[in-house]
């Protein structure tokens, strides 16, 4: 199994940029506040993508690796709102993960793993 760092780096002409894993984690988390039909991010209701401020708060139910071709696969876990169809969230997450990610940073997103705890109200 590969290594996983906790910094994205890339090269640039004046230097090196350095993205962390925290910064990945918080653009998730705004791209996840834009799908529609996600009640919360976690495995309890309550839980709220603006709860995500610090590592703490979101390395239960999100994770993110960086390989060492500097791939990302994000794994999260949330809740769907009664009423919507759990598919159709599911492959929105990933879509709103894997362009906002890919977008901001510029970087390659493998895998993007949604596991979908329960159905809140």
């Amino acid at each position: 199994m590969a290594e996983y760092k906790q910094y994205i780096t890339q090269i640039q002409e004046n230097g090196n940029v350095m993205i962390s894993e925290d910064v990945v984690a918080v653009i998730v988390a705004h791209a996840l506040a834009e799908v529609e039909g996600l009640g919360s991010l976690g495995t309890k209701p309550g839980i709220g993508i603006q709860d995500f401020a610090t590592k703490k708060q979101w390395s239960k139910s999100l994770k993110v690796q960086i390989a060492e071709d500097n791939s990302l696969t994000i794994s999260c876990s949330l809740m769907i709102q009664y009423g919507y169809s759990v598919v159709d969230v599911a492959a929105a997450v990933q879509q709103s993960i894997t362009t906002s990610l890919e977008s901001m940073t510029g970087v390659k997103v493998s895998d993007v793993h949604v596991n979908v705890c329960g159905v809140v109200r």
